[in-house]
């Protein structure tokens, strides 16, 4: 039998996920590793952590299979969007990566905000407004602010073309991951010419765009010999995360809506045509699967867990390592015991800004209504509601273009915590599907394409409807409408009277 490689380039962790051929999962491995941040708006990381957390990944899952690599048949991969790469005309990192969430760009948005009218930009590119997260934004920081830098680049990439980069020694790059740049044309699959120009950036500095799925040149012998893996093995075009995700869970045909809560909540459905949202609050994604699109909002998710259970649960972290279990798993139980609304407690979760439909660059995490009898446990439940909350948003908005959602799933980090799923089904009013694999989501996304490059299958939306099965379902408790009501009232009031006045704090 010959074996799939899904591995996913996440924001704090890179996972390898081995499957066999009928996409069955063997074993999997998280190797994590830290951002760097210097300031407030700087996030980035050294390019290298990528590829050595990759490479200690790979060494676990054949370890723990007993497997030899030269019996892994392909890999694909599943990636972040807009963390950028910058290499020079040797292939060498020109700087750390910028990583996706960082916004120092702030300047450089407003300048090309101011350049192009925004309905153009939006029914071009299928993005909202011009925002500091945007490539397109970083490309035009890294020229004005590191200017020698800028004059002995060789590639502009995003990080999964880099990797394979670093596997084929040639750079490709996808719809799915380049579509959110302000610099790929979504109505030609293409680069958008006007952006480039603006931008300074000559098409060679690029890399070639083909479909994800599509097979790759060849792995370097030098590089099949460092990772173990045969010289025959095939590369194929990954997806971005988000996208690969949804192929893990189903979410292949139009009127499911899968939201996945890691580092970041991303919420995606998928429509046969470009959908350009009139007001402009969500973006439309080129999707892994050729020729589909998909609707896509985001707001901050686990990474404002992961900041609270950092900053404020040593003492779960500390008892959770004796007892084996995972500290979020501890500040579940506490929280579980807070009755729903948090008792008048309101986060805005707004670690790096707030996404669509309430987009506002300059928002900032926000605990209103802290009163003598809160608790941590009522700090932990209001956090879990507030990521609830802005998935309820995205969800009436997604809805308000006339796209149907007929079914939602979970999938990620936060699909492992029932009472956040509870929490989701309650304020969302119906129900909220987990699924098998749900963990792994990512992973069996890109060994799916990995495995629709080797013709296992008819195509990677076929074998994505065909292995997707629910593991559970949360239906809504109607007591916990009056006080998620209630919530989503304060969180949209909160949300409506500081928008425009923390640009000012």
């Amino acid at each position: 039998m010959k074996y799939l490689l899904g591995v996913d380039l996440g924001t704090t962790a890179v996972k390898v996920g081995l499957f066999d051929s009928q996409a069955r999962k063997i074993c999997s491995s998280t190797q994590e590793y830290r951002l760097i941040t210097e300031s407030h708006f700087v996030v980035e990381q050294e390019v290298s952590v990528y590829w050595d957390a990759f490479k200690a990944g790979l060494r676990e899952v054949l370890a723990e299979s007993r497997l030899s690599g030269r019996e892994i048949l392909a890999l694909s991969v599943s990636a972040q969007g807009e963390t950028m790469v910058f290499l020079d005309e040797a292939g060498r990192p020109l700087s750390r990566a910028i990583v996706w969430m960082d916004n120092r760009a702030q300047e450089e948005a407003r300048f090309l905000a101011g350049r192009f009218d925004p309905d153009k930009i939006h029914r071009a590119t299928g993005q909202t407004d011009v925002i500091p997260l945007s490539p397109g934004c970083k490309v035009l920081w890294f020229k004005r602010n590191r200017p020698a830098l800028f004059e002995r680049l060789g590639k502009i990439l995003l990080l999964e073309d880099w990797f394979f980069f670093r596997l084929c020694g040639e750079t490709f790059g996808e719809g799915s991951l380049w579509c959110s740049t302000h610099m790929w044309d979504i109505r030609t699959r293409d680069y958008w010419e006007p952006m480039l120009r603006e931008l300074g950036v000559r098409r060679e500095l690029l890399p070639k765009i083909v479909e994800s799925g599509t097979p790759l040149p060849a792995i370097l012998p030098e590089v099949a010999a460092e990772l173990g893996l045969s010289e025959e093995i095939l590369l194929v075009m990954g997806g971005l995360d988000q996208s690969c995700g949804a192929l893990g869970v189903g979410n292949a045909r139009p009127g499911i809506l899968s939201e996945s809560t890691g580092a970041a909540m991303v919420v995606c459905t998928l429509t046969e045509r470009p959908a350009i949202d009139p007001h402009r609050r969500l973006s439309c994604f080129y999707t892994a699967i050729p020729g589909m699109y998909m609707i896509h909002g985001f707001s901050s998710g686990g990474i404002a867990l992961k900041w609270l259970r950092d900053a404020l649960c040593a003492e779960e972290s500390a008892v959770g390592r004796l007892l084996g279990r995972s500290a979020y798993a501890l500040m579940d139980m506490e929280a579980a015991a807070i009755p729903p609304g948090s008792e008048g407690l309101t986060v805005l979760p707004h670690f790096q800004g707030a996404g669509p439909p309430d987009t506002d660059i300059a928002a900032k995490c926000l605990i209103y209504g802290l009163g003598l009898n809160h608790t941590k446990a009522h700090i932990i439940r209001a956090y879990l509601e507030a990521v609830a909350a802005s998935l309820c948003r995205i969800v009436e908005a997604v809805e308000e273009m006339g796209i149907p959602v007929t079914e939602i799933r979970s999938l990620s980090g936060g699909a492992q915590s029932p009472l956040w799923c509870q929490i989701k089904a309650d304020m969302l009013g119906r129900p909220l599907l987990t699924m098998q694999n749900t963990e792994d989501a990512a992973c069996l996304g890109a060994a799916l394409l990995a495995g629709a490059g080797a013709k296992l299958w008819p195509s990677v939306q076929e074998i994505s409807l065909r292995i997707a099965r629910e593991r559970e379902r949360y239906l809504p408790a109607p007591e916990n409408r009056a006080p998620y009501d209630d919530l989503l009232r304060r969180y949209k009031l909160l949300t409506a009277q500081l928008r425009g006045i923390t640009s000012q704090l």
